[in-house]
């Protein structure tokens, strides 16, 4: 049964909806505050960039994000609203580097209808009051006392009903607010108010402007000197105060957002909903201002915030395309344009449509989506994992170790490439023409196994043997000297680094040497209890050649030590437990932490903290990366050491936000990894997999992997094609070229390895592709592309007509073979049973492919069903249709074969505005709603009664906080049937913020225990601003407010794994399990996505 079911993020929300840039961490910090709806990101501006300083969640839709500064502060604090009515007010704490709650309270009213245009906050420029429209016809007000604390607030009745826009004035000896508003005559105006705190009251404030341009949406206030305030319109910009009447007409578009650039308000920059940045420049004469004039910058991402940094940086924050860092220059480039592009941050919001399909053909989905909107719209290939773009490739069997080695000590490239087999050992290099071939190393010994190599000082080059470590000249590759084991001492394992070795012999001896120019010298030896199994000396302390510890793994006690060097005192030792030996320890820091890395037989890994000075172990972690043993690398990308972990599952191991991730690589089982960073490969891995050594290149470290094909219009549907090997999808191209802003829509055919359009299908004027489908039709082999389409004519409420067309591909060309009429909007197609069922305005309608007479064929309608208000969203399972209703939630239908009817079977009564649905299994119905709401229903066959059994019961709500488009069943990760998460079903969703997240169907008794660890966790881990994680995830509509049932929060749930130790075993006390055993259960949900 899919009744408990478990909600994780795969990618977070991208979608960027507020920002604002002051001092918040400290007086001297300019910081960037970005919104993404349900989190909130802190960035530090230095001058290598924007640095993240915090990246956390808040419970709650994000509706105001303002800074200001109270009086006696040294910096600004923050004040956010969501959109449930709740606010708080954050201040950074610099020890902790955290945000601390400054206040909070609930501002929603009993009564009250929520405004149309959203909620509007804003607050006071001389921190007298913050006040919010939430409900019309009333202004929230919430004052200050002297002390910059928050008191209780009160509403004030405001009269203008259908208000665009509120903003406070600058330099007013009293509160002041100017407000657009449109009248019931569609005119609109813009009047001020004093704001009495004593009798809580309007007053009538010093000037009203009355009929402004139709489009005036947006007001900027102008601060001191010139004071006023900017009114945005579509065909022209007024600048209003008490004693000046400004305007200048413009070029006619829709002002989206704006930035101040100067701190006494002359310049503004303007983002449209067509891309286009402005500088707005108020003239003036001392303090008085002459006029305004505007100027076009260039073209960004379509901007829903813009934050000016400082020096010409500009923040650009869409949420129809990707996010934007650009400077603005003083000269024009080549095309006329003062706007250069430094970083682009990956946005896949709005996600539209999707589709999961295996195009590597691994067995591991990938999510193609339709993302962005508009002149930004593209499509998106999200995988789990990094990838690695193979450059070079040559057979080899029996790889045992691999290194890379240089020419001399301060080369920037790696020349050679040292390739280990059972009893030989062969060294590879780059010739002139960038193919790699055997070379020779003269002083190397080639007719046995190595061991270990490493580039050593003085341009020398040291191999290590079963019998002798030999010390090389790198530029003559002579012996330069060599150490010889004990006769009977034959040499197990050894590590190196450029001016150590550290080796260990049959029997537990231990034994350190030091490399000098042309010298090997023995300095210390110790005799050990039991056989050693792995080692490592990888300097992680300020020296970069010279390691003061050594981790030493051990057989037989199955622990890790660490040694000082170069006494080898044994200074800590940690015993693992279990039966399974160490395979490879790795010292290493990620971001300024120095951890142990320490990695089992049988593909676990042990992460420990590292204290350089003590050599003291703690904090430790233990993660299941495959089955097989794991050999470890540290190598660079960008600049910043990660590690990797060859296995039967290959993992990337880096760092972000301080905590320790896991990624896993695209490839089949490795063997042996080790950098390779020559001239002309450089920043690469050499790969030993299974009978190849691949060069290659990896991808940016991070867990999902995304690339973007611009399409430059907006991809509404997609679908895919397993024969044709093709994708189709339906895109609306925006014409604004001409004067009146045009549409053409298309089904384009695109080739699934390269994305490019292959062929192109142009629809009729006002026709809207609204539904795509591959299918294929009883007694027929070919596989069809339906698409279901819509004549949106400007006069009618709801489509009356639209069409049925049915493509085949044939050398890479759509050829249209069939089409059909319809008497409205086709919503949705589904292949059912070898026909086409089509939803159709309010009625379901299923189509048989019947051969003609003359060879051709054609969609006959068969039978129907009425009864929906809009049947927009269908779903099928053998004979059973479910379908997602515009108001009226989900309904089930069944096709009854010998009748050839289709009748309703249950429906759920209560009125919820759907947005998606899916099929869990023959009994459960998933459904999303435009409340940002999840459910699911289950059908009652076991009723007693006729009623009981034609209701759709409700078994599970949760509020997801986001609007998904679509669901999809499909996974991201590779289905391994021997782990335990390989047996789960999932769905994955995408939304409106770009959002792509796994729902994950868990047998009962594993939901009982994490709904358990949930509850334990809600009591550890606090929302920020003292959001209550309960209420946020609460079932929330208009009619009602209920506890979320049968849904947990998978992120919640996964944020056990980054606390502290202390605070995971006090929730390992409640649960009653040990800590290792939770992380461990936690550890296997993390595998869904």
């Amino acid at each position: 049964m899919s009744t408990y079911n478990y909600v994780v993020t795969a990618h977070k929300p991208t979608n960027v909806t507020h920002s604002c840039v002051g001092n918040f961490t400290g007086s001297q910090e300019l910081n960037l505050i970005i919104a993404k709806c349900t989190r909130i990101e802190i960035h530090l501006l230095t001058p290598q960039g924007l640095q993240p300083m915090l990246d956390v969640p808040i419970y709650g839709r994000i509706a105001t994000l303002e800074l200001f500064r109270p009086h006696g502060e040294t910096q600004d604090l923050l004040f956010i609203a969501t959109e449930r009515y709740k606010f708080c007010v954050l201040q950074w704490d610099a020890d902790a580097n955290e945000v601390i709650t400054r206040a909070m309270g609930d501002v929603s009213d009993r009564i009250g209808r929520p405004t149309d245009n959203g909620q509007i906050g804003i607050i006071d420029p001389d921190c007298r009051l913050i006040g919010l429209h939430l409900y019309d016809g009333l202004f929230k007000v919430i004052p200050f006392d002297n002390k910059g604390q928050l008191k209780e607030a009160f509403n004030i009745r405001l009269e203008e009903l259908q208000v665009l826009d509120i903003k406070f004035l600058y330099g007013c000896p009293k509160p002041t607010i100017v407000v657009l508003y449109q009248d019931n005559k569609d005119a609109r105006h813009v009047k001020t108010y004093e704001v009495s705190l004593k009798d809580k009251d309007f007053v009538e404030g010093p000037w009203s402007q009355n009929n402004l341009d139709n489009g005036a949406d947006l007001l900027i206030p102008v601060p001191p000197p010139f004071c006023g305030v900017l009114i945005i319109g579509e065909e022209t910009i007024v600048y209003c105060s008490a004693s000046a009447f400004k305007v200048i007409p413009i070029r006619p578009s829709i002002t989206r957002a704006y930035g101040r650039v100067d701190a006494d308000g002359s310049r503004y920059l303007l983002g449209d909903h067509s891309g286009l940045l402005h500088l707005l420049v108020i003239a003036h004469e001392k303090e008085k201002v002459t006029g305004l004039k505007i100027e076009l910058l260039g073209e960004t991402s379509i901007a829903s915030t813009i934050s000016y940094l400082d020096n010409a940086f500009v923040y650009v924050g869409s949420s129809y395309g990707d996010s934007q860092l650009v400077k603005l220059n003083l000269q024009p480039d080549a095309k006329g344009s003062y706007v250069e592009v430094l970083e682009r941050y990956v946005n896949l919001g709005p996600i539209v449509d999707f589709c999961v399909v295996d195009l590597e053909r691994q067995g591991q989905g990938q999510v193609v989506t339709c993302s962005g909107a508009y002149k930004d719209g593209s499509l998106r290939v999200v995988r789990n994992g990094i990838g690695i773009n193979e450059q070079a490739s040559v057979e080899l069997q029996g790889i045992k170790g691999m290194w890379s080695l240089r020419s001399a000590t301060d080369d920037v490239y790696d020349t050679f490439l040292v390739v280990s087999f059972i009893s030989e050992t062969r060294i590879l290099a780059m010739n002139l023409e960038d193919e790699l071939e055997e070379t020779e190393i003269e002083g190397f010994c080639s007719q046995v196994q190595t061991l270990f190599c490493h580039d050593a000082v003085h341009n020398q080059l040291v191999q290590v043997t079963s019998s002798s470590v030999r010390l090389v000249s790198s530029t003559s590759r002579e012996l330069r000297h060599e150490w010889h084991a004990p006769a009977d001492y034959s040499i197990n394992v050894a590590t190196a680094n450029a001016t150590q070795v550290l080796l260990a012999t049959r029997g537990g001896h231990l034994v350190y040497l030091e490399i000098g120019d042309g010298i090997l010298v023995e300095k210390k030896h110790a005799q050990l209890k039991y056989d050693i199994s792995c080692l490592d000396i990888n300097p992680i302390g300020d020296n970069p050649n010279y390691s003061n510890l050594a981790a030493v793994g051990m057989w037989t006690d199955i622990s890790v030590k660490m040694f000082s060097l170069p006494d080898l005192n044994l200074i800590t030792e940690e015993h693992l437990g279990g039966e399974i030996i160490p395979r490879s320890v790795l010292l290493c820091s990620f971001e300024g932490i120095p951890y142990l890395l320490c990695a089992l037989g049988d593909g676990h890994l042990l992460n420990f903290l590292l204290n350089t000075a003590t050599g003291e172990l703690t904090d430790r972690k233990k993660v299941s990366l495959g089955t097989q043993p794991i050999t470890l690398r540290t190598f660079s990308s960008k600049s910043t050491t990660h590690a990797f972990a060859a296995s039967d599952r290959p993992t990337v191991i880096y760092s972000s936000n301080k905590k320790l991730l896991y990624s896993n690589v695209n490839l089949k089982e490795v063997s042996h990894m080790c950098p390779f960073n020559s001239a002309a490969f450089p920043d690469s891995l050499a790969i030993a997999k299974e009978g190849e050594l691949t060069i290659g290149t990896i991808d940016d470290i991070q867990k999902l992997h995304i690339r973007s094909i611009p399409l430059g219009e907006h991809a509404r549907r997609i679908c895919h094609q397993e024969q044709s090997r093709t994708f189709a999808i339906c895109s609306l191209k925006y014409n604004q070229s001409s004067t009146e802003e045009s549409e053409m829509h298309f089904i384009r055919l695109l080739d699934d390895q390269t994305f490019d359009f292959i062929s192109t299908y142009s629809l009729d004027q006002f026709e809207y592709g609204c539904s795509i489908l591959n299918c294929s039709f009883s007694d027929d082999n070919n596989a069809y592309y339906c698409v279901g389409t819509a004549y949106v004519m400007p006069e009618e409420n709801e489509p009356t007509k639209g069409r049925i067309l049915v493509f085949l591909v044939e050398d890479g060309k759509l050829q249209l073979v069939a089409e059909k009429e319809t008497k409205g909007a086709v919503y949705s197609l589904n292949a059912f049973n070898g026909k086409l069922l089509a939803a159709i305005n309010q009625k379901i309608q299923l189509y048989k492919w019947m051969l003609r007479d003359d060879g051709t064929r054609e969609l006959q309608s068969e039978c129907g069903h009425h009864g929906h208000i809009l049947a927009l969203y269908v779903q099928t399972r053998g004979d059973f249709i479910v379908v997602g209703d515009l108001m009226k939630s989900i309904s089930l239908l069944m096709y009854k074969h010998e009748e050839g009817a289709i009748e309703e079977r249950a429906r759920d009564y209560n009125a919820n505005w759907m947005s998606a649905v899916e099929i869990l299994d023959d009994d459960i119905y998933l459904g999303a709603e435009n409340n940002f709401n999840l459910f699911t229903v289950r059908k009652n066959s076991e009723g007693a009664t006729d009623e009981e059994r034609g209701r759709l019961e409700v078994v599970g709500e949760y509020h997801l906080g986001e609007f998904v488009n679509r669901f999809r069943h499909g996974s991201l990760v590779m289905r391994l049937p021997d782990s335990d998460v390989g047996q789960i079903p999932t769905v994955i969703f995408g939304t409106v913020n770009g959002v792509i997240g796994v729902i994950a169907s868990l047998p009962q008794d594993q939901y009982t225990f994490m709904e358990k660890l949930q509850t334990n966790l809600r009591k550890v881990i606090k929302g920020v601003g003292g959001l209550s994680h309960e209420q946020w995830r609460s079932f929330y509509s208009e009619k009602k407010t209920v506890d979320s049932r049968n849904f947990l929060d998978g992120d919640l749930i996964e944020s056990f794994l980054d606390l502290g130790r202390i605070r995971m075993e006090e929730i390992s006390k409640t649960m009653n399990v040990s800590v290792e055993e939770l992380m461990k259960r936690v550890e296997e949900l993390t595998r869904l996505h």
